[in-house]
């Protein structure tokens, strides 16, 4: 297989958006025409006004669509999207996903005035099991599934994330994601099993066999599987600086032996629904693609089931919005993801089928595809989501001791060791071990994204029942065989360990939001390098266990630590790790380190691994890497050279450690209009109306203090050196996150938090009312929705100063952090318009 990742790029001469469909894999459906199927697919219909067809072509989010929407529009499908759960449970289990199930099942079954039964189709993205229920068994992600290359635990896991899906009333989910990433920058990355298309390739198969079952067999789509979704199709890992959402600019030998490599093996397995990107290729919309959709995965790969389009994306086909979009379905989409568009859709569409602009003859295909996959599911037949066998078991089907062993399995398989230097690994459990870390007992952070919400986060331990921290996996194996071990965030102890283990890395994140413009880890922010290196000082042997979705540039970390252990995303089966780190009570090696790279890992943080193999050059891993216990030799010291600069900015964060962001300044300005920059501590306007000193938070002088004299409005800003475009994050769910205490505050505050986009463009928040609410002396994040700003008359595309804090009142507030984020401890609703302080 590797030889797959020394592909010479072909050229693209001529015409690059043209397709040559009778150049790509021939291929068809396993499932022969089934002659009962067909018949009563026509019969129906027959019967069927066009306002019920156009309906079944549309899917709604349950946030904007209620079972009377259901039973008035005959809508086909619905969707719960990342943070669309039940109403009033934004964690539900079990039974409230089933009810609702239940109530959409009801509703599209209706058969009162004259209305024909057609049960609604309930999907979700189930992407590392039933990541959207609580007490659900939580697989690591799919970057880390790669290194296991194990085909068989793929499908296992397909298996059991089917029958918990099942367990709660819900039949389809939007996975596999069938991308073969080629640059990790991008912040999905952790959704492709790996960079290698023909390791992408044998575990579709895998996967959807698992989730569906096999075609031909009694078991296919039968009570216990559910219906799989290949997707993205297709080149949404090959973007233009792994941009998401971004443009594929690659030949179409490229999008098809790389990037398609693993849809014809997913339509051989029976996959029956393929989602369509919201990428483009050499400029040109997927969702508008009908030489993609239609000649080449409909024709020539002979795919016969349905083909559905992304959240929203047909609204990016040039010439549509949202709401109005005849050009995907006449490209090939057959029912269109339109989560709080779907109203406005079905009103254009009916007009346009009606207008002629779409075809009968398209509909009509369209429908027929959606009620096969419906009938082939058996939906017609099943009753109630409630009334399956498994739902009926659901408390002992979900997150059950045999499902939650093959999770902790796939830990064991997935974890690559980079370094062991010294053989200071596997651990005797029976000394006195110190766990540090900020990811060393948070069940989210190592759970990644797509984890109970969208972005997976704003959990707490106590949102995963059942589930295991990788502290709790540890200590409960140490003290099972007679040693001690310590928990500390910050590295501290109260008796020095004979060895520590420093569990760290990437904070959850989703889609955009986790886009990168280079592979350095937290530029501008080394706690996590100075704890390794701080305890290494002290004479402590450091394991270092990194949790993340994609290789970044670690050579510091790795120099820093004696052993070095990427976790990847491992799930809620953090024993895993214990599993392979430890020894045996009586000295034995358990379980060796079985991971193998999926991802080729950088040499330095400007470089993209899989393009510098194309050139020749080396990555500091190659794909493939990974050390076992009875391999032997040293790893390091390696390059400290980022070949970038390091700065904070890159990763959204404008003021940390008591400074400005690199290339940042921090301005203070007075009462009278008087502009000064802060170049020492303490500071101070001339005209007195405010002051800045620094403090202590967490290390020495690692805070900034900010006092006004109440004397007249006076501000500090942050002026970036260059601006800086947040349009995306804007739109996104992102918050302008700042860690900060009140020490004291005016009655009637008139406190504001802003940014600026130049002379006289900017928009501001006021906080006053919140910064009295706030607990004083303590510590709290505050975030802000970016949005926000915008609604108050921002451009977010050229911030040129991403943050502003003014007042005319005598307050005193201590700032420690400023950045982007998604994580608060308590986030402000945007005010309405002309409310003030």
């Amino acid at each position: 297989m590797a030889g797959a990742l020394l592909m010479t790029v072909p050229s693209m001469a001529g015409d690059a958006t043209i397709v040559h469909p009778e150049q790509w894999p021939k291929g068809g459906s396993p499932l022969p025409i089934d002659p009962v199927i067909e018949s009563r697919i026509r019969a129906l219909l027959a019967k069927m006004s066009v306002e019920d067809k156009i309906g079944q072509m549309i899917q709604a989010d349950i946030k904007s669509v209620t079972p009377d929407d259901v039973r008035e529009y005959r809508l086909g499908s619905i969707l719960a999207g990342g943070n669309s759960k039940p109403p009033g449970q934004p964690y539900p289990d079990a039974s409230q996903w089933q009810a609702l199930s239940d109530a959409f099942y009801r509703a599209s079954m209706d058969t009162s005035d004259g209305r024909l039964a057609i049960p609604v189709l309930f999907g979700i993205d189930a992407v590392h099991g039933h990541n959207n229920l609580v007490g659900s068994t939580l697989f690591p992600q799919n970057s880390a599934l790669g290194a296991t290359r194990d085909p068989q635990l793929i499908h296992d896991i397909g298996q059991v994330t089917a029958r918990e899906l099942r367990a709660s009333g819900i039949s389809w989910t939007f996975a596999p994601t069938l991308t073969v990433p080629q640059d990790v920058r991008w912040g999905r990355s952790y959704e492709g099993y790996s960079q290698n298309p023909a390791l992408v390739a044998q575990y579709a198969a895998a996967v959807i066999g698992g989730l569906e079952g096999k075609p031909g067999t009694p078991q296919f789509l039968d009570a216990e599987h559910v219906i799989a979704t290949a997707k993205h199709f297709v080149g949404d890992g090959g973007t233009r600086d792994g941009k998401d959402q971004g443009d594929a600019q690659i030949s179409e030998a490229v999008l098809r032996d790389v990037h398609a490599a693993g849809y014809p093996p997913a339509i051989k397995a029976g996959v029956q629904v393929v989602m369509v990107s919201f990428s483009s290729w050499n400029g040109v919309k997927m969702a508008g693609n009908k030489a993609l959709i239609t000649d080449v995965l409909k024709g020539r790969m002979g795919f016969d089931g349905i083909v559905l389009g992304d959240w929203n994306a047909h609204g990016q086909v040039p010439g549509c919005t949202t709401e109005d979009c005849p050009a995907a379905y006449n490209a090939g989409l057959d029912m269109l993801e339109a989560p709080d568009s779907w109203k406005g859709l079905y009103k254009n569409t009916l007009a346009q089928v009606k207008a002629g602009v779409i075809p009968m003859s398209r509909v009509d295909d369209a429908v027929t595809r959606i009620l096969r996959v419906k009938m082939r599911l058996g939906m017609f037949e099943a009753g109630l989501p409630s009334a399956n066998p498994l739902a009926a078991r659901a408390a002992q089907v979900i997150g059950s001791p045999e499902h939650r062993a093959l999770a902790r399995r796939a830990v064991r398989e997935s974890l690559v060791l980079l370094k062991n230097n010294q053989g200071v690994l596997p651990i005797d459990p029976r000394k006195h071990i110190l766990v540090a870390g900020n990811g060393a007992d948070n069940i989210s952070k190592q759970n990644g994204g797509w984890t109970l919400t969208w972005q997976g986060t704003g959990l707490t331990n106590a949102n995963f029942p059942g589930a295991t921290s990788i502290w709790a996996g540890l200590q409960a194996q140490v003290k099972a065989a007679g040693g001690s071990a310590e928990l500390s965030v910050e590295g501290d102890y109260k008796k020095k360990p004979d060895v520590a283990i420093v569990v760290f890395g990437e904070d959850p994140y989703a889609e955009f939001q986790g886009d990168l413009p280079n592979l350095a880890y937290r530029p501008g922010n080394d706690h996590d390098l100075d704890l390794i290196r701080r305890l290494r000082g002290q004479g402590v042997p450091v394991i270092a266990v990194f949790l993340t979705g994609r290789p970044l540039w670690m050579n510091r970390e790795i120099n820093a630590a004696d052993a070095f252990v990427v976790a990847w995303l491992p799930g809620s089966e953090g024993e895993g790790i214990a599993d392979v780190l430890l020894r045996t009570p009586d000295g034995r090696i358990a379980h060796d380190f079985h991971g193998k790279l999926a991802y080729a890992w950088p040499l330095s943080a400007a470089q993209i691994p899989v393009a510098a193999i194309a050139r020749g050059e080396h990555p500091q891993f190659p794909y493939g890497f990974g050390l076992t216990y009875a391999d032997g030799g040293r790893t390091g010291p390696l390059s400290e050279d980022a070949g970038v600069a390091l700065s904070s900015a890159q990763s959204g964060v404008y003021f940390t450690h008591g400074k400005p962001a690199q290339g940042f300044v921090m301005r203070l300005t007075g009462a009278n209009g008087a502009v000064m920059n802060v170049e020492a501590m303490p500071a101070g306007t001339p005209d007195g109306s405010m002051r800045i000193s620094a403090l202590d938070y967490k290390a020495q002088e690692d805070a900034r203090s900010l006092s006004w004299s109440g004397t007249g409005a006076a501000g500090m800003e942050l002026v970036a050196p260059a601006p800086l475009d947040v349009e995306r994050e804007t739109n996104g769910d992102v918050l302008l996150v700042t860690t900060l205490r009140v020490d004291a505050v005016s009655q009637g505050s008139t406190a504001m938090i802003g940014v600026g986009c130049g002379a006289s463009c900017g928009g501001q928040v006021p906080v006053g009312r919140d910064l009295a609410a706030l607990p004083q002396g303590q510590w709290v994040r505050l975030g802000i929705p970016l949005k926000c700003f915008r609604d108050a008359g921002a451009s977010m595309s050229k911030l040129d100063r991403p943050f502003e804090w003014s007042s005319h009142s005598s307050e005193r507030i201590a700032i420690a952090d400023v950045s982007l984020g998604t994580v608060a401890d308590r986030t402000l609703g945007c005010p309405a318009h002309g409310d003030k302080p």
